[in-house]
């Protein structure tokens, strides 16, 4: 008998049309092998009379950013109790919220950007007074992103003559992150299950690894696997990204995002629900490693649970 895989994929945030690619890269994979029958569902109306329906032994989560990494999703799925993958309720919703997840990671000694959160309020500072306070907490340049998006959405590095105009291209947020820029070299850890994965150097065009280095070919981010740093950076590295896994109870794979400066790694966030695209890092490390794209995939499958 076929094992029901169910893919859901798309959704709602910024971030459904990667979540779509994602989705058709694992379909395509597991569309190879006769034992998964596999089917890709969205998110919308219907959606559980859809689960229940099919009657999946696993619900295979590929969605990325708000409703589909923050809790929301994982919450449906643990009431219909039903296997799924990657984390679970609280620790997507802690990852996802930047500001929370930064909190938790400064209690417990891992260095991560200096940050000041600003709420939108109908009588807001004037323009001068919010420049002095972001200069004297922070100093610039600085990086102004929402709370709770994922892959570089709406994130922009601001100096002092442009820090107004971004901050209020976000204003739909109601509240965002203003957070020290960190320069120095862009290297990401995976982790697969509790146990170090790898990690990988990413060299973009761009000034930083945004949403265009990260998804379109044409920007040609160049990728360095292994890393060259010394072997005590790389356990130190890899350490902290699985410290900050297990701090938040992370399960499944997740992705650690770093800036490497002044021999000093900072963290900059956690990603539950990394990307699985062609460019994706996650299944690069994996293949470095000697590890299929197959193999991922079906790792990730056979660690579903409930009560995650």
């Amino acid at each position: 008998m076929k094992k029901k895989i169910l893919i859901i994929a798309g959704g709602y945030s910024k971030e459904r049309e990667i979540s779509l690619e994602t989705a058709k890269s694992v379909y395509q994979e597991l569309k190879k092998n006769k034992k998964y029958l596999t089917r890709i569902y969205e998110p919308k109306g219907g959606f559980v009379n859809l689960i229940r329906k099919f009657k999946p032994k696993v619900v295979l989560n590929l969605l990325h950013g708000r409703y589909g990494e923050d809790g929301y999703i994982q919450s449906i799925l643990e009431t219909e109790k039903i296997n799924y993958t990657h984390s679970g309720v609280l620790s997507s919703s802690l990852a996802m919220d930047k500001e929370l997840s930064k909190s938790i990671f400064k209690k417990y000694k891992i260095l991560t950007p200096k940050h000041i959160k600003f709420i939108f309020k109908k009588k807001n500072l004037k323009k001068k007074t919010i420049i002095s306070i972001v200069s004297k907490k922070l100093g610039f340049p600085v990086v102004v992103k929402p709370i709770n998006e994922g892959s570089s959405v709406n994130v922009f590095i601001c100096s002092k003559s442009n820090l107004i105009k971004n901050i209020f291209k976000l204003k739909h947020y109601k509240e965002i992150l203003i957070e020290k820029y960190i320069p120095g070299r862009e290297i990401q850890v995976a982790i697969m299950g509790n146990k170090k994965l790898g990690a990988i150097e990413l060299k973009p065009k761009r000034r930083f690894y945004d949403y265009e280095a990260k998804y379109n070919p044409d920007a040609k981010t160049k990728h360095i696997i292994p890393v060259q740093i010394s072997k005590k950076n790389y356990q130190k590295i890899t350490s902290i990204a699985l410290k900050a896994h297990k701090l938040l109870h992370c399960k499944g794979v997740t992705r650690s995002d770093f800036r490497f400066y002044k021999n000093k790694f900072y963290l900059l966030e956690i990603n539950t629900q990394p990307g699985m695209t062609s460019l994706s890092l996650v299944p690069e490390i994996a293949r470095y490693k000697k590890i299929s794209f197959m193999e991922l995939i079906e790792w990730i499958i056979n660690d579903a649970s409930i009560n995650r």
